[in-house]
């Protein structure tokens, strides 16, 4: 490990893991690739993401796959504003695990 990751706080799985991404295209991925994709914290590097997804959910993670993903324009009557920036986490699971979210 080197000095810029030790030197950060380590943070906790429920604040690594905000929320189960459940879409169409997510289904699809968890059916056919065994990958569930998660809302994650911004600052939570791949390998916090791993550890607290198999924390969590007791299964064996075989990768993950980030991207943070922009904000959009929102218009308000006559105001603009921007949903806030947030990162999402494709998390790809051993072929004997599974992940039931209903």
């Amino acid at each position: 490990m080197d000095a810029v990751a030790a030197a950060q706080p380590t943070m906790d799985p429920h604040q690594v893991v905000l929320r189960p991404l459940v879409t169409e295209k997510g289904t699809h991925q968890s059916e056919r690739y065994n990958a569930y994709a998660f809302e994650v914290a911004p600052r939570a590097t791949k390998l916090d993401i791993k550890h607290a997804v198999e924390f969590l959910w007791n299964v064996r993670v075989v990768s993950v796959r980030t991207q943070t993903r922009k904000g959009k324009p929102r218009r308000t009557r006559l105001k603009m504003g921007h949903t806030g920036d947030w990162k999402k986490a494709i998390v790809e699971l051993h072929e004997e695990d599974k992940i039931s979210f209903f």
